[in-house]
């Protein structure tokens, strides 16, 4: 059985570990975002195709977290009662639930509408004079919800380790205000140097 829990593990943290997809979602933007302002097809459907599909992969390593997440409450010494009397268990669960929703959101409402106005354009299309102004409201609130799950994803890796021995609160609270301030720098800025 400990073999089988170890392999569940490492499945665990390396699913976690593949759901950084809106840091690299961020940063992608943000490439793009150094390029100017105005619509350029080629860039345009290729940053598009990118976040598209990446949803569908996030969901994957979402599903993937929660299955040997509960494998490894059965399997391991907290068994399932956990996820209702352990508070670290407990508030991973539901922000991985938020996650799941807000990932759900753009890829079911967002992604749609900015897919809809990109309908139909090619290469040689002639592209209205609007549609960067029309794309913006929607490009910026799902590069928010972005900065968001990149956020809810952080704080979920924060308090994993705290699962059997919880840090200093203070240290936690500290760790999760630092969280927050690395996915607003993401957000505003192109990261070239990793943390900065």
């Amino acid at each position: 059985m400990g073999n089988l829990y170890d392999v569940v593990r490492v499945l665990h943290f390396i699913s976690f570990a593949f759901m950084t997809i809106p840091l690299f979602n961020l940063i992608v933007v943000n490439e793009r975002v150094a390029m100017g302002t105005s619509f350029n097809y080629h860039a345009d459907r290729y940053m598009e195709n990118i976040l598209a599909h990446g949803a569908l992969r996030c969901f994957m390593f979402q599903a993937t977290v929660l299955v040997t997440g509960l494998l490894l409450l059965v399997l391991g010494d907290l068994g399932i009662a956990a996820l209702w009397t352990n508070w670290i268990v407990l508030t991973k669960t539901i922000l991985l639930f938020v996650l799941a929703g807000s990932l759900s959101f753009v890829h079911f409402k967002l992604q749609p509408k900015i897919e809809s106005m990109l309908a139909g354009l090619g290469p040689e299309s002639a592209i209205p004079d609007s549609l960067a102004s029309d794309l913006k409201p929607y490009r910026v609130r799902r590069k928010r919800m972005a900065t968001f799950c990149l956020f809810l994803v952080v704080t979920i890796i924060i308090l994993g380790p705290q699962i059997y021995d919880s840090f200093n609160p203070i240290i936690t609270v500290v760790l999760i205000v630092l969280a927050g301030l690395f996915a607003l720098r993401v957000n505003r800025a192109l990261i070239r140097f990793g943390w900065v």
